[in-house]
């Protein structure tokens, strides 16, 4: 993939979130993530409590939140100047403990020990020089710690979207590697095979892949506000991974 981008210009894009935005997604992410991956990161970390763990690249942060408020002690890893900041008035507001790092996963500096799980949820898929991303969530796992990642499927990337043009998912490129336009920053395709072949590299023991569906009830009660939202009943948009640091 040839790309212009860099880490330093992606993390300068997504320092335009507006803080509306973040707001709107208390408490617990928008609809896909309350819905669809949530619910299966939290069923893959399982009993958190006492252990701990870090939640790497966590935007808004109410992943860390959450993770606190099941008992878990987390460090919230974050580069954007917006959600970085967000995410402090947020713990400042209710003394959860969670531990704020400003830095670029790319680049993690010394945080104090390892962890019991790292959690890297839609992150992975946002960054143009992903794999020592990936090698420092990892490294900073004691043996036998949980790497919990999710991406947009890379099948499915962009499948809300083409169901409302099409009614139908329809996919012309996916072997390659190339960027995704979104509305305020870029997106990196890649096939499947990339994020396991280095999750592989990495020497882990991969746990369980899993690609949620939407309940056809809760696609029922959403599809008046939702056009589309059909689509997540028949296919993925998401892939979750769990995997073992040996």
């Amino acid at each position: 993939m040839t790309t212009q981008q860099t880490n330093e210009s992606t993390i300068r894009q997504w320092d335009t979130m507006p803080r509306k935005v973040m707001e709107a997604m208390e408490p617990d992410g928008d609809f896909a993530k309350r819905h669809l991956i949530n619910p299966v990161l939290l069923r893959m970390l399982g009993d958190v409590r006492g252990l701990r763990v870090l939640d790497a690249g966590s935007g808004q942060g109410y992943l860390s939140r959450m993770l606190a408020t099941r008992g878990a002690h987390v460090t919230a890893v974050e580069p954007t100047d917006a959600m970085f900041t967000y995410s402090q008035e947020k713990e400042q507001a209710l003394q959860q403990g969670v531990h704020h790092v400003q830095a670029d996963l790319s680049r993690l500096p010394d945080l104090g020990g390892r962890y019991d799980a790292v959690l890297c949820s839609m992150v992975l898929p946002t960054i143009p020089d992903w794999k020592p991303a990936m090698r420092a969530c990892v490294q900073a796992l004691r043996p036998g710690g949980l790497f919990v990642f999710s991406v947009n499927h890379p099948a499915f990337e962009q499948l809300l979207a083409t169901w409302r043009k099409h009614g139908e998912y329809r996919l012309s490129r996916y072997l390659e590697e190339y960027e995704i336009p979104l509305t305020r920053a870029t997106d990196f395709h890649r096939p499947i095979s990339a994020y396991l072949n280095e999750l592989t590299a990495l020497g882990c023991r991969l746990r369980e892949i899993a690609e949620p569906g939407l309940e056809p009830p809760i696609a029922r009660e959403a599809a008046d506000t939702e056009s589309g939202i059909e689509s997540y009943v028949h296919l993925p948009n998401f892939l979750i991974v769990a995997a073992e640091r040996p």
